[in-house]
């Protein structure tokens, strides 16, 4: 499978002694090992892990995530998954649906809004592109407070700027109040801000290491759904009814509204049920990362540490490359559609809906694929060539005059194009392991939103003043581009070194100032360390 050796960072107070003392001991209370602290104790500036008796493991964990032990040693430490898991990753996928529901519901009725609105369709794309342009500048403070403040907040961020947005729509139901209708879609874009980021953080934190990329897989699935939806409902609930602008104006009211309802219910379910990590870690890699003081983390150290990891940087290429690529294809296919199939609205939405649900379909079945295989750069590299080979097909397709050949090919190219999506996320996490997952994933995205844009204006443009042809052609090249530059990227697993609790004897913690320029967030690495690279089963 994979091998490979890890350094365990350490990062310490400015109290902290020069050494770590480690030891195990056996805490019995009127027979009855005590359960309520088995992290690290870090007080004083030593560290004690309690070793628990076998029984008592048995009726708390199933057996294949109970421990995590280091061989070689006496010490272990004791991990635990939790049901609640679930339930924070459910109202993610929620909030994090009604978010990408209220970025597609506009492009996918273009020529209902340009009619409603009395605004020309490249304004209309705008309220789609204003997503991706509040992103980038935002991602920094976005991260920065997932590592400093939580997740707990973060998400509650999310939740309330995406319910505070749809609130906003529901009073620019008026032909003269396009600039409320664009206030309340930038809220909901700044919302996004604090979503995108977070599933390969849920997954890390929250499930083990046998369903991570799984768990990330089915987090990312629920904005697919979301944006599934937004093809689907948009021109259901509002038909485009030219010769009557106040019903129109109702229609769109309808939609706005429950939006806005249950967005509502979905922030009050956040409040209740995120926290920021459970009570025990849920596997190995995230037991041996010990919690640095909020005031000893380094933020900037740690962005500094990801732009110096080159196969990162060729990750953050192509994954944009990718992603925006999907971003475009998802913004203009109201326009794609409509110049090569007069009046057909419906199957605009149709196709739209079977493009992302056949892609939550791949990232189901990629999660599932990598939690079984570890296979992560053959497995990101096949399927950015299967995207390419989708693309090329439903370009030279589009026109043929056959929508429902159409439907296929767009199914085809949903299937690996945002299936693709969880992939980056976890390969990501695994080369930039012990840096903050929510860092790597919001920079990920931050270069998905900047190639977004890029390629839905000259996309747009192209498509324009051309023809859909001239455009699709255009994402073709950039992504035969991104299919090298997944090829040269460096595959080094390093959370699944971990897990695997191979070569552990190797492992030196080194304690290091937080934060310190010299030291990369925590972490030194000796000489003699090295990693094992991919290797395919």
């Amino acid at each position: 499978m994979v091998a490979g050796e890890l350094v365990q960072e350490h990062l310490r107070r400015d109290n902290a002694p020069d050494e770590i003392d480690i030891s195990c001991k056996r805490s019995v209370h009127n027979g009855a090992v005590p359960i309520g602290d088995q992290y690290t104790d870090l007080t004083n500036g030593s560290a004690h892990l309690t070793e628990l008796d076998s029984k008592a493991l048995e009726q708390e964990i199933p057996p294949d995530e109970k421990q995590a032990m280091l061989p070689g040693e006496e010490t272990c430490i004791e991990t635990k998954l939790y049901w609640r898991r679930f339930s924070v990753l459910a109202v993610f996928s929620f909030y994090s649906l009604v978010n990408a529901f209220q970025w597609i519901q506009y492009s996918i009725i273009t020529n209902i809004f340009t009619h409603f609105y009395n605004v020309s369709s490249d304004k209309i794309d705008w309220l789609s592109i204003v997503y991706m342009v509040a992103y980038v500048p935002l991602i920094f403070p976005a991260t920065w407070l997932l590592d400093k403040k939580g997740l707990k907040l973060t998400a509650l961020m999310g939740a309330g700027l995406n319910c505070v947005g749809a609130w906003v729509k529901c009073a620019s139901v008026r032909p003269d109040l396009f600039g409320v209708t664009m206030t309340g879609q930038i809220i909901c874009s700044i919302a996004q801000v604090f979503i995108l980021g977070l599933p390969s953080k849920i997954a890390s934190v929250w499930f083990g290491p046998k369903e991570v990329s799984t768990a990330c897989a089915t987090a990312v699935l629920g904005n697919q759904l979301g944006t599934a939806i937004g093809f689907l409902l948009p021109p259901v609930l509002v038909p485009n009814t030219v010769e009557d602008i106040e019903l129109m104006g109702h229609n769109i009211s309808v939609m706005f509204y429950w939006t806005a309802v249950v967005s509502t219910a979905l922030f009050i379910l956040t409040v209740i049920v995120m926290k920021d990590r459970p009570s025990l870690p849920p596997s190995q890699a995230q037991a041996v990362l010990p919690d640095c003081a909020p005031e000893d983390y380094s933020y900037r150290q740690s962005i500094i540490n990801l732009f110096k990891n080159k196969p990162f940087i060729l990750l953050l290429i192509s994954y944009g490359i990718m992603t925006g690529s999907f971003y475009s294809v998802s913004t203009l296919l109201n326009q794609m559609i409509m110049a090569c199939y007069k009046n057909q609205e419906l199957n605009a939405g149709r196709i739209g809906l079977t493009l992302v649900v056949a892609g939550m379909v791949g990232s189901i079945i990629c999660g599932l694929w990598l939690d079984h295989t570890k296979t992560y750069k053959m497995t990101t590299l096949m399927v950015y060539i299967l995207s390419f080979i989708g693309m090329l097909v439903f370009t030279f397709t589009l026109d043929l005059n056959n929508i429902y050949l159409v439907f296929f090919t767009a199914g085809v190219l949903g299937f690996f194009m945002t299936g693709y999506l969880p992939l980056g996320f976890e390969f990501g996490v695994e080369i930039t392991y012990p840096e903050s997952e929510g860092t790597s994933s919001g920079l990920l995205n931050a270069f998905a939103q900047i190639f977004g844009i890029i390629f839905t204006l000259i996309q747009g443009r192209l498509t324009t003043d051309y023809n859909p042809l001239a455009g699709n052609l255009f994402l073709c090249v950039w992504i035969f581009l991104g299919i090298f530059l997944t090829a040269l990227i460096k595959s080094e697993l390093k959370r699944n070194n971990v897990n695997m609790g191979m070569n552990h004897r190797n492992l030196q913690a080194v304690p290091t100032e937080c934060p310190s320029d010299k030291a990369t967030n925590g972490v030194k690495m000796e000489t003699s360390v090295s990693f094992s690279h991919e290797t395919s089963l």
